[in-house]
């Protein structure tokens, strides 16, 4: 803690023009696997993805019934996530949207947030945009819950008082706990991380914040979480997607 007091001291911001990927924070050699499909594990969930976006249980349609070509008529669909939805006037992000497909469409129940398939789904759909800008939208009715996402990053939570902003702008490039702060933004996830040692959604890695500055863990796909990833997104706007990503 006295050493998250002490860089705190010495902080100095950071214009919202410079903000960088996460892969920008990582060693070369990380970059480097991140980049090669070959030794990035992400692209183990990505494979199992694809197999299970033509799957067919029992009599209910596949995705590929309505997505005959997906390398093609989803490349770049999940850089426009999160996203109110047009039926609900909810904000959604890319799982939320697979498991309205699977429930609404497939008739199939729920596969459950950060569950094997649906990280694997969302990875292979994912990793069709990767390269490409992202281009999430605060406009509309996606206002008020960029805001509310805005008002949840400048706050100070828990334990600890400390707001994301504190480490995600003030803190980016310095090192803590072994670790390099970056900007904070989700163009990565679902990602793999070493500390996990498997992949995950970025929702698990907001839990794991809330959990380090001592605050409430919301639920995966809480209102709260998917309007900070929603902010996170505006804020990242035009940065190229890497999912899935590999972090520390």
């Amino acid at each position: 803690m006295s050493l998250l007091i002490g860089l705190l001291l010495a902080a100095v911001p950071v214009g919202a023009d410079e903000i960088k990927p996460g892969s920008a924070f990582l060693s070369p050699e990380m970059q480097r696997q991140q980049q090669d499909q070959g030794r990035n594990p992400g692209y183990l969930w990505v494979e199992q993805g694809e197999e299970l976006f033509s799957r067919r249980e029992g009599g209910a349609p596949t995705c590929t019934s309505c997505h005959a070509d997906p390398k093609q008529s989803l490349r770049g669909a999940a850089a426009r996530y999160p996203q109110v939805d047009a039926a609900s006037g909810k904000l959604i992000n890319l799982e939320g949207r697979i498991e309205q497909c699977r429930v609404d469409r497939q008739k199939q129940p729920a596969f459950g947030y950060e569950s094997q398939d649906l990280l694997s789904l969302a990875a292979y759909v994912a990793s069709l945009s990767r390269g490409l800008p992202l281009s999430v939208s605060a406009e509309g009715a996606a206002k008020p819950y960029y805001d509310a996402g805005k008002a949840f990053y400048e706050r100070r939570q828990g334990q600890l008082n400390l707001a994301c902003k504190q480490c995600h702008d003030d803190l980016v490039g310095q090192k803590l706990r072994g670790d390099t702060v970056s900007h904070g933004v989700g163009t990565g996830y679902p990602a793999y991380r070493l500390e996990w040692n498997g992949l995950g959604s970025l929702h698990r890695r907001l839990r794991a914040c809330s959990l380090g500055v001592r605050a409430t863990q919301f639920d995966y796909g809480s209102d709260d979480y998917l309007a900070l990833e929603l902010y996170l997104a505006v804020r990242a706007k035009d940065l190229p997607m890497e999912a899935p990503g590999l972090r520390r």
